[in-house]
């Protein structure tokens, strides 16, 4: 069965490789979008597997959205992956005290990253 998966990056060349990796290799289908606020907009129109979220964004910081995933009854069910370069103990001892489902360091494989989140989230 496919996957519907929800990218949510401010920076276009990730939305980009990651999209194009996860459809080409994972043949799953991705929706993007560029700011936390659309990101939530997605969330509560579709009905997504699991959702990549970039740490630092602009408007909104993935810890905010995270926040509010899990605050409405209607999003805090889906699996979250945190795509993020902060890789130090402090934000990884933050990140597993949040509750997401994983973290994938940037830059990642684009070969691989499909089978890293499949992994992350026992697919």
């Amino acid at each position: 069965m496919t996957k519907h998966i929800l990218l949510i990056d401010d920076d276009q060349d990730i939305r980009d490789v990651a999209q194009l990796a996860l459809q080409k290799f994972s043949k799953w289908q991705v929706v993007v979008a560029a700011s936390g606020l659309e990101g939530l907009d997605y969330a509560k129109t579709q009905a997504f597997d699991a959702i990549l979220l970039d740490v630092s964004m602009p408007d909104m910081d993935g810890f905010s959205v995270f926040e509010h995933l899990q605050a409405d009854p209607d999003t805090q069910a889906i699996p979250v992956v945190l795509l993020t370069a902060k890789v130090l103990p402090s934000y990884r001892r933050r990140f597993a005290e949040m509750g997401v489902s994983g973290v994938i360091s940037k830059p990642f494989n684009p070969v691989s990253v499909g089978n890293q989140v499949a992994q992350l989230l026992n697919w």
